[in-house]
Formats: structure tokens, C-alpha cells, sequence
């Protein structure tokens, strides 16, 4: 998987699906930070393609995070809950290091 921003979008990607997806991603929050994964900035890359089939490259605020372990799982059973999505993949990665300036205003 490439890392790509999360406002990516690719030519295959339906854009009420990208939405329904970032919807989705954001009802899921950080255990230790009270703020959902896609406002934190975790969410490092956003992938669509058809029939459905969703990659997700996402980091969390710490190696040592307790749930490293969990958390991928959890984010892959939210999103297979949205309609249109056929399959979730999720790939947690490290590079760049999560920070605090990747929370957008």
C-alpha cells in the first residue's frame, strides 16, 4: 500500500462512499485521546477500489500504544459495517511517526 493523504481520491473511488467511509472512521476514537482516528490524523492512506474493496494505512500516537494489537481489527469491523464496502483491509504503519501536528485545525 502506498501512503497517500487521506483526502486521496482515485478515479475508481465513489465519492458518497469515500464520505460514508470517513463517516464511519469518524465513530471511532483514540483510547487515550478523545478525538476520533480521522480528526487525529491517524488515517494515512484511504484506498477504494471496486467492487468495494477498501485499504486503510493507519498509524496510532504510540508504538507502546496498548491496543497496537486490537485496534486494526476494530477499525476493519466498523468500516465492513458501511454499505458498499466488500472487504477491509488495514495496515498499521509508523512512518512518519504520528504527532500532534497532524491533527488538523
Amino acid at each position: 500500500m502506498t501512503t497517500l493523504s487521506p483526502d486521496a481520491v482515485t478515479s475508481d473511488q465513489t465519492p458518497q462512499l469515500r464520505e460514508d467511509l470517513i463517516a464511519a472512521l469518524r465513530t471511532i476514537y483514540d483510547p487515550e485521546i478523545p478525538v476520533n482516528i480521522y480528526d487525529l490524523g491517524l488515517i494515512y492512506a484511504l484506498e477504494i477500489d471496486p467492487p468495494g474493496r477498501v485499504a486503510i494505512g493507519m498509524t496510532l500516537t504510540a508504538p507502546g500504544c496498548p491496543v497496537a494489537e486490537t485496534f486494526p481489527g476494530t477499525v476493519e469491523e466498523r468500516l465492513r459495517e458501511v454499505p458498499g464496502v466488500s472487504e477491509v483491509h488495514v495496515t498499521l504503519v509508523w512512518e512518519p511517526p504520528w504527532t500532534m501536528e497532524l491533527i488538523p485545525e
